[in-house]
């Protein structure tokens, strides 16, 4: 399991996937948050509708934007790394190497869940990182007692949103590509979207973190929360059990 461990983080680390993905997330999400409330000056009423509190030049507004932009964005950009990490070995024809390994096919995929995990909490710290360095640097000054759970929340919500990518690791498993990954990705994303609209969004668990952290935890409740539970759980089973079960050809 160690080799498998190490194996999989020296490919993340040196994959342009894998850098890309941290500085995207890591420092696009607080560029963009950050450059929210210079849209909301444009004056357009329209556009300060559609903004909300994420138009604000405050520390709240700021992380309303973060919030937002991380329950799509961050989405899509685990589940973009995440599509690779499992598709990559088919694209690349690596997948036949595998086989000839003495560690098993699930203790590889195993190896694969960890290392995104762990980067995909490093990555969730380097966002909250840099929402607290683009704060101080856009003027708001130290973020006041208030804030400072809603930047635990911000973190918070980085992680679920990484666990809720989960299901592209089995997608791009049984589709054998990275592209039916990234489709997978963006279909949750739209799943989300389409469940906040609909009104759903707490009880549809990929919406449910999102929620949670723009309404500083109030309009979703714990149990809501609790159903990613289950989502780990299934997503892990099935992705396991597709790769004890792979075979060469179809």
């Amino acid at each position: 399991m160690r080799e498998a461990l190490y194996a999989e983080t020296v490919k993340l680390a040196r994959a342009s996937v894998g850098r890309a993905g941290t500085l995207l997330l890591g420092a696009g999400t607080a560029v963009l948050a950050c450059a929210m409330p210079l849209a909301a000056h444009s004056g357009d009423p329209r556009m300060l509708d559609k903004l909300g509190a994420a138009g604000e030049r405050s520390w709240t507004g700021l992380l309303s934007g973060a919030a937002q932009i991380t329950g799509a964005g961050a989405l899509l950009g685990f589940g973009v790394v995440l599509a690779w990490m499992f598709g990559r070995e088919f694209v690349d024809g690596t997948i036949t190497g595998l086989f000839a390994l003495p560690v098993s096919r699930p203790m590889i995929a195993t190896a694969k869940l960890v290392v995104y995990l762990v980067w995909a909490v490093v990555t969730s710290a380097l966002i909250t990182l840099t929402l607290l360095v683009g704060g101080l640097v856009s003027g708001l000054g130290l973020p006041p007692a208030e804030t400072l759970p809603g930047l635990g929340r911000q973190f918070a919500l980085g992680v679920m949103t990484a666990v809720c990518a989960l299901p592209v690791a089995w997608v791009s498993t049984v589709g054998r590509s990275v592209l039916v990954g990234v489709v997978g990705a963006i279909g949750i994303v739209i799943a989300a979207q389409v469940a906040t609209i609909g009104g759903a969004g707490g009880w549809f668990t990929i919406a449910a973190p999102t929620l949670w952290a723009i309404s500083d935890g109030v309009d979703v409740t714990r149990w809501q929360l609790a159903l990613l539970a289950p989502l780990i759980l299934v997503s892990t089973v099935l992705t396991l059990l597709t790769w004890r079960r792979l075979q060469l050809t179809r």
